[in-house]
Formats: structure tokens, C-alpha cells, sequence
């Protein structure tokens, strides 16, 4: 089960709304919610949670390209939600570095056969020795990953950060301030 929601800074504290990501297929598309959401270019912080596996927060302020800090990576990459936040310039990777890959490998065809031509090779379903389905998942780290200092100047130090697992939300959103404009929405 996931939750979404918006905190939005304003001259009176914190504005909490609830979200839905739906229609969000993109870090950019999250970002220009974010602003939307945004009194004055404020900062606007947006909270995504998978129940007991991983979350996520992610930091607009004004034009600013957002920060992120996943909590735990491995899990994410699980969610389609994790997936938005996972890019490759977090992940280390050459941007679109995976969708080469695919491409050449489709362009190849790396089964070994020519174009027509029955694929006449065994199942082996015992052989393990090039079974690669992981996806890539283990380039991936199983804690955290991101901008552990996101939320140092807003009253959480990142080790504060680093240590927090479950109800992470309420405790991040508590040392901001706005616990009880989160548990209006949540």
C-alpha cells in the first residue's frame, strides 16, 4: 500500500495535501506537481511510502532541479512509484544507458539465429550459468541512496535521516513541524 502527499512551506508553516500519482509517469512530471503545490517558489517536499518496504522524499524549491532521498534503493526498484525516483543520474548511470542496450540488443537479435530461421537450441532449464534475470538489480544498493542532507536546514540531520525505517513520514514530518498537517491527510 502506498501513500502520497504534498507539504508545501508557506509564511504560515507547513500545508499538507494529500496526492494522487496516477497521472505521474516521470521525475519531471513529480517535479511540476511539486510546483504547482508551491506558495511563492517555496520549498515543496513531496512524500511517497511503500508500507514497511521504502520511501521517499523529494525536494522542489523554486526553478531548482529537485533532491531525492530514497530509502531503500533495492526496494524501490520494485515499485513503479521507486522507478520515477530511480534515475540514472541518482543510480550513477549514463542516462539512457539501459535503453541502448535494450535497442542493441534487439537490433541484434543476440539468440543466435538468422531472421526466419527456427531457433533449434535446447531448454535447458537446469543450465544457470548465463541466467542474468536480474535485471541489473543487484548494480542497485539495498539502503539508501540520494541526498541524505535534503532535509538538514529544515530541522532532520541526516543521520537523523539515515536511521529512520518505519513511520518515517511522521518523524520527518514532526521534526519539520507539520505532523499534524500530515495526519490530516493521512
Amino acid at each position: 500500500m502506498y501513500f502520497a502527499a504534498l507539504l508545501a512551506r508557506t509564511e504560515d508553516g507547513w500545508e499538507a495535501s494529500d496526492t494522487d500519482l496516477d497521472d505521474v509517469e516521470t521525475l519531471s512530471d513529480l517535479t511540476e506537481l511539486a510546483r504547482e503545490a508551491s506558495v511563492d517558489e517555496d520549498t515543496v517536499l513531496v512524500f511517497i511510502e511503500q508500507e514497511d518496504a521504502w520511501f521517499g522524499v523529494i525536494r522542489v524549491d523554486g526553478e531548482e532541479d529537485p533532491r531525492i532521498y530514497v530509502s531503500n534503493a533495492s526496494a524501490a526498484t520494485r515499485s513503479s512509484y521507486g522507478e520515477i525516483l530511480l534515475t540514472d543520474e541518482l543510480l550513477g548511470r549514463e542516462p539512457g544507458a539501459e535503453d541502448s542496450i535494450a535497442a542493441l540488443e534487439e537490433l541484434v537479435g543476440l539468440d543466435g539465429t538468422e531472421d526466419g530461421e527456427p531457433d533449434n537450441t535446447p531448454d535447458n532449464d537446469n543450465d544457470t550459468a548465463d541466467n542474468d534475470d536480474d535485471d541489473g538489480l543487484d548494480a542497485v544498493p539495498a539502503g539508501p541512496l540520494g541526498d541524505t542532507g535534503i532535509l538538514s536546514d529544515l530541522g532532520l540531520p541526516e543521520a537523523e535521516l539515515l536511521m529512520l525505517r518505519t513511520d518515517a513520514l511522521v518523524e520527518i514530518a514532526d521534526a519539520l513541524g507539520a505532523a499534524e498537517v500530515l495526519e490530516t491527510v493521512r
